[in-house]
């Protein structure tokens, strides 16, 4: 299988020769890693847990585990599920590698279509299952926003969609009726549509909706077509817990059940109790959405930028995205992602991805180092 370097090691490629200037701390803005601890009380049920070492995971996810999942779609977006329609993951990566697979498998000549700039992983899974790959192209003329009406001759062909709304690394959003469109195309043109929402509970404004609450509206009350994954990574600062899901679709769901069987992919016992207490509380995701907001307000008082609804991202726009990241860090020993590494298409040039993922103070500094470089440039 061909698949691309991954982007942080593109990045390694491009940034090995410069010495970045020393007068400076090195900062790192490029992962979307939160940097704040996992809260204690998450990290004390992991401990408590650890006897449950000796037990083998079911595939299928304890019932604590996804009880809790269910009451937090529930809290969260109104939608009742049923325990057929949600599946614990081991994380939502795993899930978007081999879900497109598994979806695909009998397909004669699978096509699949999802949003460009992109995670990885979407290009990765269709190049693993054969694919012919549409990208659906997310540009500042469409406010970095996908709509079935711009990309009907695609979504007429395609097997599978992928969708990321929030969306990283663009920060934007889909209000409930752009939602409500997609969920009437995947039943128009019958396509299988997953929306990634793992960036679902970072909010600075009002609280995104779920593709699930659209396929609701629109008297898909089944589901039919629709899944959505989410995950416990940016929503509890706890990426290493390694906690998602799968929702949606029982039908599709009870198949991709016994393919899981063979994956190996169950969660340990003990990340699954802890992972469950964290699904379960909200106080915590509120304190860390504070922080973000900060973060947000700040780039907004130093590089005068529009704060986004969603998301820890900011998608600058700069004339020359490597050329930028590598002058940026050579003066400022800074580090940031440019948007071609995350992209295919004519417009890769124009942006770079800012994680600003980091304390207060650490933001700050870094936001005052772009600034600083911004107009040293004249850029």
């Amino acid at each position: 299988m061909n698949f691309e370097t991954y982007p942080f090691e593109k990045l390694n490629n491009l940034l090995s020769d410069i010495t970045p200037n020393q007068k400076f701390k090195p900062l790192t803005l490029t992962i979307g890693e939160p940097q704040m601890e996992t809260p204690q009380f998450i990290q004390e049920e992991l401990c408590n847990s650890s006897h449950l070492l000796k037990k083998y995971p079911k595939s299928a996810g304890e019932d604590v585990l996804k009880e809790a999942q269910i009451e937090f779609v529930r809290r969260r977006f109104d939608v009742e599920l049923e325990n057929s329609q949600i599946i614990p993951t081991f994380g939502t990566r795993e899930v978007l590698f081999n879900l497109p697979q598994f979806l695909l498998f009998d397909k004669k000549d699978p096509v699949m279509a999802f949003t460009n700039p992109f995670y990885q992983i979407y290009e990765g899974a269709a190049k693993a299952s054969r694919a012919t790959i549409f990208h659906l192209d997310l540009t500042k003329e469409n406010s970095f926003k996908a709509r079935p009406s711009e990309y009907k001759e695609k979504l007429e062909k395609s097997d599978l969609v992928i969708i990321n709304f929030p969306n990283n690394p663009t920060a934007s959003s889909l209000s409930l009726d752009e939602l409500c469109e997609w969920v009437e195309a995947s039943l128009e043109y019958g396509f299988v549509l997953i929306n990634d929402e793992c960036y679902s509970e970072i909010f600075c404004g009002e609280p995104d909706h779920s593709l699930l609450e659209a396929s609701k509206r629109v008297g898909n009350s089944e589901f039919k077509n629709i899944l959505v994954l989410n995950s416990i990574s940016k929503r509890s600062s706890a990426p290493g817990l390694r906690s998602g899901f799968v929702a949606g679709d029982a039908k599709i769901l009870k198949k991709y059940m016994r393919y899981r069987t063979y994956v190996g992919c169950a969660v340990p016992l003990p990340l699954q109790m802890a992972s469950a207490k964290a699904w379960s509380d909200e106080e915590h995701v509120k304190k860390a959405r504070e922080v973000y907001r900060r973060n947000f307000e700040l780039a907004r008082e130093i590089l005068g930028i529009e704060i986004p609804n969603s998301t820890f991202y900011i998608w600058l726009e700069v004339e020359d995205d490597l050329e930028f990241t590598k002058l940026l860090y050579k003066e400022k020993n800074l580090k940031v992602i440019p948007g071609s590494f995350l992209s295919r298409g004519d417009f890769k040039t124009k942006h770079v991805r800012i994680a600003l993922v980091e304390d207060e103070e650490n933001t700050k500094e870094a936001l005052l180092r772009i600034k600083e470089f911004l107009q040293f440039k004249g850029r």
